[in-house]
């Protein structure tokens, strides 16, 4: 049994087999074999080895015809490795008594050798592990052939071992299967990581160099509570997380009673809970949970999962999907937030060397207008179907709020005189996730209906921290003091200017923060849909001039390390059932 650390950045644990998709591509569909079948798997494994052995020197031969003898020498390797007696020794012990798969027994057997390569001193000698890493994939496709089961098409549960994935890749998980993912790197607060909450699959990112330890098939544990990634587990283990996992199902049963009940303090004080929404689909579950409305309809989706940019129609029918479930209640449409390399018909900038400081949400629509009021197009037409909202996103200057507003005011120039019906009225807000947003809110309030406070991106730029980034994943933290300033000096401007405020960052779905931000005088919660019931409990358990006076103690405090552990102490003192 083998423990990894790495950083939660989505609820709830799993327990599966194994598929690394980064060395495979695909998943093992077996871990064993008959105990009369080890002649005919042998003889499977033999024409594997024929093959990939005929196949490499076919790459050899050519590539020493066009690029020389030396360049065919690499090859010459691949086949001495390949051909080694002493791993085709331990492959039949491995088939023949272990009664392991060909396909198991290859992946676990070069997985070890490679890793003995990776810990060695000589850089050379090192880099020799992706070569095993090639005969590994090499006779993983020869042994499986048609029976190649894709990530996109499983057939039986799994958890998804990756160095990394995109925002895309996540989104075109296979919930019905995939019980959870684990990556080599990655920070809090990205992309992904939301996206993973959104779909309401565990995650653990930053995890290290780890994927050499594991094999496709091996069971695997991931805690998403803790961040933690269990290898081969032993089977108390196994039966202690099985146990643990029913409890959560048991307390999310006894939670669902909440559902019914008005989200308000016990001083009867009513708080509006939202739902954040990364897909159609989750619209469902903010209806059963008697969410508010949708605090925030992120709107990436249609971009991530697309080969052609997506035209009005597809913006179109998606919003209106939502809203028409919602029956009357708001329904808050954030404009795209991505950078210019996750849309398909548009060329990275040559010289994104930082793309969190380049072109991305604002500023791509605003330097695409054409792309930017196809969507503005299909918002308004759908505000004319329920009660719409409409965010701009990383707004950092007012000059970049007027423009927007400007393009907006243009479509509704261009659907008035074609008689399209729209909401005129429609309110306009948008994302106070930038410093200079911050300390400019008193002049952006005089021009907006609303304003939301997204967490993610303002931790990252108040403390210069990359939120996808492992290597400083430990600075990314909500509970700095000065995060914790610009919150509290956001929601006291907007007050004071008489506009809703909200907060839908990540940072608002965590019970750790619910009692601080009602004290800092937050009366709208936007969270993911998983979220709302523990948020929900946290609000019920207390009054407002209890959640002031923690505040008062909290912003008096220099360290984000105390300031976590008073407000864990106080939300477990209250709520002590969610944290059982």
């Amino acid at each position: 049994m083998h423990k990894i650390q790495g950083i939660a950045v989505s609820p709830g644990v799993a327990i599966a087999e194994a598929l690394v998709i980064d060395s495979e591509g695909f998943r093992i569909p077996r871990r064993f074999i008959a105990r009369g079948a080890a002649t005919e798997e042998l003889a499977r494994l033999d024409v594997a080895i024929s093959a990939a052995g005929a196949e490499i020197e076919q790459h050899r031969d050519t590539v020493a015809q066009q690029l020389g003898q030396h360049y065919g020498a690499i090859f010459d390797a691949h086949l001495q490795m390949l051909r080694d007696s002493r791993l085709r020794a331990e492959l039949i012990e491995m088939v023949r008594d272990r009664h392991y798969s060909p396909e198991y027994a290859v992946s676990r057997t070069l997985r070890r050798y490679a890793k003995v390569f990776q810990s060695l001193d000589s850089t050379f000698l090192a880099e020799r592990a992706t070569d095993i890493f090639d005969i590994e994939k090499r006779l993983l496709r020869h042994l499986l052939g048609q029976r190649r089961e894709e990530v996109a098409h499983l057939s039986s549960p799994v958890i998804v071992l990756a160095h990394n994935l995109t925002p895309s890749e996540t989104a075109g998980l296979d919930r019905k299967f995939v019980r959870g993912f684990a990556t080599e790197v990655g920070g809090p607060g990205s992309h992904t990581a939301i996206v993973a909450e959104g779909m309401g699959i565990p995650a653990v990112v930053g995890v290290g160099s780890f994927l050499t330890d594991v094999s496709g098939g091996d069971l695997v544990i991931l805690d998403g509570e803790e961040g933690l990634i269990i290898l081969q587990p032993d089977e108390e283990t196994v039966a202690r997380y099985r146990h643990e996992a029913e409890q959560s199902r048991s307390q999310a049963a006894r939670l669902e009673s909440l559902n019914d009940l008005p989200t308000e303090t016990l001083d009867g004080v009513r708080i509006e809970l939202f739902g954040n929404i990364e897909f159609p689909a989750e619209v469902q579950q903010c209806q059963e949970r008697q969410a508010d409305g949708i605090g925030l309809y992120r709107t990436e989706f249609l971009y991530l999962n697309a080969e052609t940019e997506p035209d009005e129609a597809v913006h179109f029918d998606a919003y209106s999907n939502v809203i028409r479930a919602m029956q009357g209640k708001q329904v808050c449409i954030r404009t795209l937030d991505l950078g210019a390399d996750k849309v398909a018909r548009l060329s990275p900038p040559e010289d994104e060397r930082n793309p969190v400081l380049g072109l991305r949400s604002i500023r791509l629509s605003l330097r695409n207008l054409e792309m930017f009021r196809i969507q503005l197009r299909a918002i308004l037409r759908a505000s004319a179907l329920g009660s719409v909202r409409i965010m701009f996103p990383l707004i950092s200057t007012m000059m970049e709020l007027r423009q927007a507003r400007m393009v907006l005011t243009d479509v509704m120039e261009d659907l008035d005189e074609s008689g399209v019906a729209f909401d005129r009225n429609m309110p306009v807000g948008m994302m106070v996730e930038v410093p200079s947003a911050v300390l400019m809110l008193d002049r952006f309030v005089e021009e907006v209906d609303f304003i939301s406070i997204g967490t993610n991106d303002l931790i990252q730029y108040t403390l210069a921290v990359d939120r996808a980034n492992k290597d400083v994943a430990g600075l990314y933290n909500a509970a700095d003091p000065a995060v914790l300033r610009q919150i509290e000096s956001s929601i006291a401007v907007a007050r004071q200017a008489n506009i809703p405020v909200n907060c839908c960052g990540q940072m608002s779905g965590s019970t750790v923060y619910t009692m601080l931000l009602l004290g800092l005088g937050l009366r709208q919660f936007s969270v993911p849909p998983g979220a709302m019931h523990e948020v929900k409990r946290v609000i019920r358990c207390v009054t407002i001039e209890q959640c002031q006076a923690l505040a008062r103690r909290v912003m008096a405090l220099e360290n984000a390390r105390e300031i976590k552990s008073l407000l864990k102490e106080e939300v477990k003192r209250v709520a002590p059932e969610l944290f059982s």
